[in-house]
């Protein structure tokens, strides 16, 4: 059995492509580096995170991206002996316009090594590359439009249909012309287009309603790959938006795969929030839905309607395997534990070293926590509605704008960390710094004002979330008793909807270890381990 999410946490707008007997998921991974994250499944119900491909400055470099632009909706395929990556790098977020740059990269094996990329275009997001039976590409994308009004789609402005045009392996360039081949639904805000073929007709999904909790994807197809495409029956073939009560919300953007012996599955971006406030602290997670052809040439749910399930039926009767209950992470190797990222920078030699001192994840005090540049913040995603986190740090700090600690992060608006530093009165002592949301300010609020003295030594700092809130906890190394530390906060707020509200952002809570030095002089402070524990 499928249990969904497939993907938990913050793993949206999965593109999904078979190669044999071996399935891989790419999702978009945002202002997080490296970019992109690709799963691998023989089963469709167990995945593994096996790489994240654009891992250095020639493919990516995010430094002054805004937070939720970054890598958006990769499209992955399996052509000619290659693995086929198309992203898109959105440099842009606020206002009437996307600076929105489309480009590929090619590997001969999933691990790579995964090429320089190619420029493509930028003439909107969501870049996707089919590759039909006659050996031709075909380059999909939406538009996007900064005018008042759209000319070649129905309901926002600013998604304006989708955009066709032939890709040239051999010149490595867009060719022929550009058609815009589909104006979405009355849904509106048509984005996320993937094509497949079966059966001599061109099938094209979409995703649409914007990435809240009106989305959906829309199915059409067509005899010809630039139309005229009809409409699937009911429109939509996943969507929540008229079942509140439904587990799986926020459902759309996703694409089509077959097994070998023919079984059909669809991939969809979902949410699971919280009550009261309806807010997803796990951000967009990846779901997979079983579906059905008619006699009608349409697929459809297997399950009947259009709601996506939270059980669905495995090939061959594949079983979910247990999770373990906790993760520890000791920072032994020279390599960073596969579950951790960080942020904009293809030069983490800046922010950190697992080999400065044996045994320790070294943080190098960079920029302030929030900085769209060079923070020094290594992240794990949140996965579980409840969870509990804890780090061991050894940190000097010489003044107030030096801080390290334990943070719940989403981004430069909605954080709350427990940092180690130092007062003039105090001496050194713990402090919380918190953003609740505090759009657009940015403005921080201090729950225990000034902070609380500790004595010297290496310390343990803790965070337990429990569904919508927050407690901090320390102890000094080697005393066994816990003692919270400041009120029990808002962990709601680190959310897609938190702050700005619902279309505001749409990544995902990350726990993790940070470090800032705003004197510039680069302080570092050493975490000893990293410990996840699922509630």
């Amino acid at each position: 059995m499928i249990i969904n999410p497939i993907l938990p946490g913050f793993n949206p707008d999965p593109s999904i492509c078979r190669v044999g007997d071996d399935y891989y998921i790419a999702t978009s991974t945002f202002e997080w580096f490296p970019g992109v994250q690709i799963h691998h499944s023989r089963d469709l119900a167990n995945w593994e995170l096996v790489t994240r491909p654009l891992n250095r400055a020639s493919q990516l470099d995010m430094r002054g991206n805004p937070d939720s632009c970054g890598v958006w909706a990769p499209c992955l395929s399996y052509a000619d002996g290659l693995f086929w990556l198309v992203y898109t790098d959105v440099k842009r977020f606020e206002g009437s316009f996307k600076d929105a740059h489309n480009n590929i990269v090619t590997a001969p094996a999933i691990e790579g090594p995964w090429s320089d990329p190619i420029y493509v275009n930028s003439s909107g997001f969501d870049p996707s590359l089919f590759h039909d039976d006659d050996g031709r590409k075909w380059f999909t994308n939406m538009q996007w439009n900064h005018r008042p009004e759209a000319r070649n789609t129905i309901g926002h402005a600013k998604f304006d249909g989708i955009l066709l045009q032939e890709w040239d392996p051999k010149t490595k360039r867009l060719t022929g012309p550009i058609k815009n081949i589909f104006e979405g639904s009355k849904q509106g805000l048509v984005e996320g287009p993937h094509v497949f073929k079966r059966n001599g007709w061109y099938y094209l999904t979409t995703a649409e309603g914007g990435t809240g909790y009106d989305h959906v994807v829309t199915m059409a197809r067509s005899r010809a790959i630039d139309g005229p495409y009809e409409m699937h029956p009911n429109t939509h073939l996943i969507t929540s938006k008229d079942a509140p009560e439904a587990v799986l919300q926020r459902a759309g953007h996703g694409q089509y795969v077959e097994t070998a012996d023919g079984a059909a599955y669809h991939t969809h971006l979902c949410g699971r929030p919280m009550q009261p406030k309806r807010r997803c602290t796990l951000g967009r997670e990846t779901g997979l839905q079983k579906g059905v052809w008619k006699e009608d040439g349409w697929l459809y749910l297997e399950q009947g309607g259009v709601v996506p399930a939270v059980e669905v039926p495995a090939p061959h009767g594949a079983v979910k395997r247990e999770e373990p209950v906790e993760t520890v992470r000791t920072f032994d190797s020279a390599d960073l534990p596969k579950e951790f990222q960080w942020l904009r920078t293809p030069h983490p030699e800046r922010l950190f070293s697992l080999t400065e001192r044996a045994g320790r994840l070294r943080l190098f005090g960079r920029e302030s926590i929030g900085s769209w540049f060079e923070q020094s913040l290594v992240a794990r995603r949140q996965e579980h509605h409840r969870f509990r986190a804890e780090t061991r740090l050894e940190y000097s700090p010489e003044t107030y704008q030096q801080v390290a600690g334990l943070t719940h992060y989403y981004n430069r608006f909605k954080f709350y960390a427990l940092g180690v530093s130092t007062d003039e009165k105090l001496g050194r002592s713990l402090i919380i710094l918190s953003c609740p949301g505090n759009y657009p300010s940015g403005d921080l609020t201090f729950p225990i004002g000034m902070g609380q003295s500790i004595p010297e030594g290496a310390i343990d700092l803790a965070m337990e979330i429990t569904d919508n809130d927050l407690q901090f906890f320390w102890r000094p190394v080697g005393e066994g008793a816990w003692q919270a530390i400041g009120p029990v906060l808002d962990a709601g707020v680190i959310s897609d909807e938190g702050g700005f509200g619902e279309h505001g952002s749409f990544t995902g809570a990350f726990a993790g270890m940070f470090c800032f030095d705003i004197t510039g002089q680069g302080r570092p402070a050493d975490f000893e381990r990293f410990v996840y524990r699922r509630g």
